[in-house]
């Protein structure tokens, strides 16, 4: 199950209650008495504990053990030692060491790492080895308190199957809506102080509040311009959509906004990123370049040039150079080699989770945008921070109390509030809600700069970039398939399954009979052109079923409507809306198939 909900809503108060920290105001929890429950920890102290060992400590059992047998072995004592020899076996024990090594790995850890202390660790780190203590222990249910917040994407798609594979129940909170679709068949939504229970993933949840949401006529119109806003936008992107797949797999995903867009019609965020003042083309250039740091060289040969427009996402395993090369990119970190070229309006918004520290905390949310544009007036200040959710005393006083979502929150507006025509952001989405993550998705998409993006968050990832490169064995590739490919490659990795096929190849050599390769080409060019005839009818025909669409939507915008009189033809409007939405996604899914087999087609023209 996924306990969802807006941040202080009341998830984290229902964990403690449940693992008795808190006492209940009134009412009883029963079931709890004889059940094994394990709990991970927000924050893990430092020590002379051996990461290893620490993780070892989440099998109470089996680690009491271990340091019995030590102490037996210091004192020889033999016969305690038999003794102890035969609790271990009984407990499976002998195990407990590679068990608690590929947990480490599956975590993102190296060999070397299992020796090192708790206080060698960050604080991000010290976090994932509680996750991995807490995944040690045995329980009948696990409480998992956001989990992929200090996670990459690699880990993360681990972490959903290790879960998958658990036998016991599982309570989880988390913001990331791919991770709950893949461990979740049920979704606890805490809203206005009661929990309402939805069968189904984070997706089939979105769908029934949604609909529960459209029947309430106040919300209606509001929610007919958010869908209004993403039908605009899919056209948009429709219309500039490279054959890539990575580009196709987006175009599908905006196309699934439009059904999701109910389900967040009452967010309490909105804002977007102000068109930039004046953008260079290309913006940043980095040629040829060598990255690293005190001349150890991590990355080589990496060329990217960032133009208006541009939206790369960033793929790669912990420690395959991914911070390094934002950092090279922004200028925080020199080229060991090559060259970094800024266009002459480059104005660079850098978000990463080190910002969240340098925040002053004696300060407001609406000084920390003051000091960034001292000439801007107060109540525009006030209104654009009303967007991010600071209102009121939320905006004025100081952010000491903030939580890490309002710190995440106010970070984030500081780097809209700049007005960058380039965005560099490495896990963006740490500590933000549902909602939040949703208005995040709709600003990126709207941004009309250069992006480039590091997340887990996948649900962003696919709905905000066009090109993925993946960062591996000291190289910057292009990545010729999208995520879930991606995703289906990690699970695989350690099979030595090699990773997918670049996006770009070279030619195979001409046959040595031209003739036949001319006949061959030839007859590829003439197959294109019947599947070229039916793209564009298909066009054409979703030409058509928008603009039936946006007819009905504005039909159904009259309040009169609603009346009881005309219930009869309100009834049949929505159902030709339905059917109209069915065809415009049947539509989609034949022009994104089409555009695949053209794709193939002519690639093949290509090589002959």
């Amino acid at each position: 199950m996924a306990l969802t909900g807006a941040n202080g809503c009341g998830k984290s108060t229902l964990f403690a209650a449940l693992l008795g920290e808190l006492g209940l105001d009134r009412g009883d929890i029963e079931g709890l008495a004889n059940m094994r429950l394990a709990a991970m920890a927000q924050e893990v102290e430092g020590s002379d504990v051996a990461a290893l060992d620490y993780v070892i400590g989440g099998d109470a059992v089996i680690a009491g053990i271990r340091d019995e047998l030590q102490r037996a072995e210091i004192d020889e004592d033999f016969e305690k030692m038999a003794v102890l020899h035969q609790a271990m076996d009984a407990e499976s024990g002998y195990d407990i060491e590679r068990k608690a090594q590929r947990m480490l790995l599956g975590l993102g850890f190296t060999e070397q790492d299992a020796t090192r202390s708790l206080s060698s660790f960050s604080g991000g780190w010290r976090v994932r080895l509680g996750l991995a203590r807490t995944l040690m222990t045995p329980s009948d249910l696990l409480l998992l308190d956001e989990p992929t917040n200090h996670l990459d994407l690699d880990t993360t798609v681990w972490l959903q199957q290790w879960l998958a594979a658990y036998p016991g129940t599982l309570l989880l909170i988390s913001h990331d809506r791919d991770f709950i679709d893949a461990t979740c068949q049920q979704v606890l939504h805490v809203e206005h102080k009661t929990i309402t229970a939805y069968r189904g993933n984070y997706s089939a949840f979105e769908k029934q509040r949604g609909e529960r949401l459209a029947q309430q006529q106040a919300s209606y119109e509001k929610q007919q311009r958010r869908i209004a806003e993403i039908d605009s936008f899919v056209r948009r992107f429709r219309a500039k959509a490279t054959k890539a797949k990575q580009a196709q797999s987006r175009l599908k995903e905006l196309s699934r906004m439009q059904s999701i867009a109910p389900a967040h019609v009452d967010s309490p965020f909105s804002f977007e990123f102000a068109p930039p003042e004046r953008a260079s083309d290309p913006i940043l250039t980095l040629d040829n370049a060598a990255l690293g740091y005190d001349k150890s060289s991590i990355l080589s040969q990496v060329s990217i040039s960032l133009r208006p427009g541009s939206r790369l996402g960033l793929l790669g395993r912990n420690g395959a150079g991914k911070s390094t090369l934002l950092k090279s990119l922004i200028g925080e970190l020199p080229l060991l080699a090559g060259e970094r070229a800024e266009g002459a309006h480059c104005r660079i918004g850098y978000f990463d989770q080190h910002q969240l520290e340098a925040l002053d905390l004696g300060a407001s949310a609406r000084v920390h945008l003051q000091r960034l544009r001292p000439n801007a007036r107060e109540q525009e200040i006030l209104d654009f921070l009303g967007g991010f959710g600071f209102r009121g005393d939320a905006a004025t006083d100081p952010i000491a109390p903030f939580s890490g979502g309002e710190k995440t929150r106010l970070a984030l507006a500081m780097v809209v509030w700049l007005r960058p025509n380039l965005l560099v952001m490495d896990e963006p989405t740490n500590h933000l809600d549902m909602e939040m993550r949703y208005a995040l998705t709709l600003a990126l998409q709207g941004f009309e700069g250069a992006l480039v993006l590091v997340t887990h968050d996948r649900h962003l990832l696919r709905n905000t970039v066009d090109e993925l490169l993946l960062v591996d064995h000291g190289a910057v590739t292009s990545y010729g398939d999208d995520v879930q490919a991606y995703e289906r490659w990690v699970l695989d990795r350690d099979n030595s399954i090699p990773a997918p096929a670049q996006a770009t190849g070279s030619k195979q050599s001409h046959s040595s009979n031209r003739r036949q390769g001319r006949q061959t080409a030839a007859r590829q060019r003439e197959a294109l052109r019947p599947l070229k005839r039916q793209i564009q009818q298909t066009e054409q025909a979703m030409t058509a079923a928008q603009a039936a669409l946006a007819e009905l939507d504005t039909q159904l915008t009259d309040s009169s409507l609603y009346e009881t009189a005309r219930k009869q033809e309100l009834d049949q409007l929505l159902k030709d809306q339905g059917r109209l939405r069915q065809e415009t996604a049947s539509l989609d899914d034949t022009w994104l198939n089409l555009q695949q087999e053209l794709e193939s087609l002519e690639a093949a023209l290509g090589e002959a």
